[in-house]
């Protein structure tokens, strides 16, 4: 029988402050979509990322890309290039729209969206169907993805770029902060990411005009009238005033979460990276990565597993990397460019227990099992 406390791979941690903005949601009956508190976790979002953005808060990342592709015009016979690796959530929206993905494999440097692959699939889809009307481009486990050469695809052949830093709140690159480095981006707040809202997300735009647009249509895209008129198709994705409150306290201590977790990567890298089996995704110059899971990948799938499941037998949770999206069943039969190189980071790749709550007797007990690898 386990006795000892579970260790989760990211749980979600609280500041002390969200209790205030909740309970003062309920004393001033906010309770609606709507509320003091959803401006003021806007404004906060907006003010951490640098001030020039305009931020809409929904009700979760999925919502958020969603709503960028309605934003692009994506629509039924539209191809859409999106990164393998990465979580259905980065995908699934495409299919929302009638549209069809065309996935593109990763990179080894930071793991993220291959240029050169996405630069073939591009020229392969203008030669044999037609310009695809977006890119989908992950900043995975907090790695920002090599976005000078992704944007200077995308402008050579005019094709938007939609910036999923679900996993990269925090992150910098080269100095400018993750959801701020493309047409339009998008961050989730699910319990298991580096700062939560429960559950919830946020679209980041250039505009004013464009944010105000995804709210229409976040709100059921009700037109101005006395009565209920509709002249769009709209969706239930705006943000509750509680959850904001939730978001508002998490906001405080954001800093606090990325230093925590990068102090994690820092201690599994310090006593693993002399094993040669197993090797650490490092940061290129000017990347800056909040560390929202600290990933590696070692010399096999059996060792992989092995370190796996012992950990699972005392109650520790960590998690293999994402299958890419080319291997799930759902998407298997979909146009895909690939490497092999996301292939075989699923296969050998490893998260590790990685929240900010992790106390120094977590760290040692999840490393003593992995140091009795017979793999090391």
């Amino acid at each position: 029988m386990l006795t000892k406390t579970k260790i989760y791979l990211s749980s979600p941690h609280m500041g002390g402050s969200e209790r205030k903005f909740v309970e003062e949601a309920f004393d001033t009956n906010w309770i609606a979509p709507l509320g003091p508190n959803v401006d003021g976790f806007e404004n906060d979002i907006q003010e951490y990322l640098g001030g020039n953005k305009h931020v809409a808060a929904l009700s979760s990342g999925t919502a958020a890309i969603h709503l960028a592709l309605q934003l692009l015009n994506v629509s039924a016979g539209d191809e859409v290039l999106c990164q393998s690796f990465t979580f259905s959530a980065s995908a699934n929206p495409i299919i929302y729209q009638g549209a069809t993905p065309v996935f593109i494999d990763s990179e080894q440097d930071t793991w993220n969206i291959s240029p050169e692959l996405l630069e073939i699939a591009i020229k392969d889809r203008i030669e044999k169907y037609r310009k695809p009307k977006a890119i989908i481009a992950v900043h995975l486990y907090g790695m920002p993805y090599k976005v000078n050469e992704i944007n200077d695809i995308a402008r050579k052949y005019e094709i938007p770029v939609i910036e999923d830093s679900a996993e990269a709140f925090g992150s910098t690159y080269f100095n400018q902060a993750c959801g701020t480095l493309s047409d339009m981006a998008i961050l989730s707040f699910n319990g298991n990411k580096i700062i939560t809202t429960s559950g919830g997300g946020a679209l980041i735009t250039d505009s004013v005009e464009l944010k105000n647009k995804a709210v229409f249509l976040s709100t059921q895209a009700r037109d101005n009238a006395p009565h209920y008129q509709h002249s769009s198709i709209g969706f239930n994705y705006r943000m509750s005033n509680v959850v904001a409150g939730i978001g508002r306290g998490q906001m405080e201590v954001l800093d606090d979460r990325v230093a925590a977790r990068r102090k994690n990567f820092e201690f599994y890298k310090a006593n693993l990276s002399k094993y040669s089996s197993i090797s650490f995704l490092e940061e290129p110059i000017g990347f800056y990565s909040n560390r929202w899971l600290t990933c590696i990948k070692t010399s096999s799938y059996d060792m992989r597993e092995q370190i796996r499941l012992a950990l699972s037998e005392e109650d520790i949770e960590s998690r293999p990397l994402w299958k890419p999206m080319h291997m799930q069943p759902v998407f298997k039969d979909y146009l895909h460019f690939t490497n092999g190189i996301s292939e075989d980071l699923f296969e050998k790749g490893l998260c590790l227990p990685s929240g900010s709550n992790l106390s120094q007797d977590d760290l040692d007990r999840i490393l003593n099992i992995i140091l009795k690898s017979p793999y090391l």
